[in-house]
C-alpha cells in the first residue's frame, strides 16, 4: 500500500496535495453514489459507498481541525475565513452522525447523502481556493506539515479501524459493595 504522505518518487508530499487527493477520493465516492441513485437493487452498495464517505470525511476532517486549520489560523489573518471552514465541518459532522444511523430506503437516505455531498462540494471549492492559497502565500512548509497530516492519518485510520474494547459494564467490578447488576 503507497505512503499517503510520501509522491511516488519517494519525496516528502506537499499537505495540499495530500488534502487535494482525500477530496478527489471522497468526490468520486459521492459520484459513483449518485450514478446508483433511485435503484433498488443496489442497496448493498449504496451503503458501502455512504460508510466509505463518512470514514474518509471523518478523518479528512479530523486532520485538518487537530492540525492543519490551527496552522493556517496563525499564519494568515482571516479569522472569519476559518471559522467558516470549521462551521461547515460541524455542518458536515451533524449529516454523517445522521447517515450513520440511516440505510438505504430510510426516509431521506438519499437525500441526506445528496445535501452532504452539496455541502462538501461547496466546502472543498472554497478551500482549494481560498484557505489552500492564503496558506501558500503565507509561506508555511507544506512538505513538513504534509508529513505531520500523513503520520496523523495513519494513525487515525489504525484507531478507527481497530475493533472496539469490551465494555466495562461487562467486567467484574472491583471493590464494589454489591455484585454487578447482570446485563439484560
Amino acid at each position: 500500500m503507497p505512503n499517503p504522505g510520501k509522491a511516488k518518487n519517494g519525496s516528502a508530499i506537499d499537505a495540499l496535495d495530500l488534502l487535494r487527493a482525500d477530496h478527489e477520493k471522497v468526490k468520486s465516492l459521492f459520484r459513483e453514489f449518485d450514478s446508483l441513485r433511485g435503484i433498488d437493487d443496489e442497496d448493498e452498495r449504496k451503503s458501502e459507498l455512504v460508510d466509505e464517505i463518512c470514514y474518509e470525511l471523518t478523518i479528512h476532517t479530523m486532520i485538518e481541525e487537530e492540525i492543519f486549520y490551527p496552522i493556517v489560523r496563525d499564519a494568515i489573518d482571516d479569522e472569519e475565513l476559518m471559522d467558516e471552514a470549521d462551521m461547515e465541518h460541524t455542518g458536515a459532522r451533524e449529516l454523517i452522525s445522521q447517515l450513520e444511523v440511516m440505510y438505504p430506503g430510510d426516509d431521506h437516505f438519499e437525500a441526506t447523502v445528496s445535501v452532504l455531498g452539496e455541502e462538501i462540494a461547496q466546502h472543498i471549492e472554497k478551500e482549494e481556493n481560498d484557505i489552500f492559497e492564503a496558506a501558500r502565500a503565507a509561506g508555511i512548509d507544506l512538505d513538513g506539515l504534509g508529513e505531520r497530516l500523513s503520520s496523523r492519518k495513519e494513525e487515525l485510520d489504525e484507531d478507527l479501524s481497530a475493533p472496539p474494547a469490551p465494555l466495562d459494564a461487562l467486567l467484574p467490578h472491583e471493590g464494589a459493595r454489591r455484585a454487578p447488576r447482570a446485563p439484560n
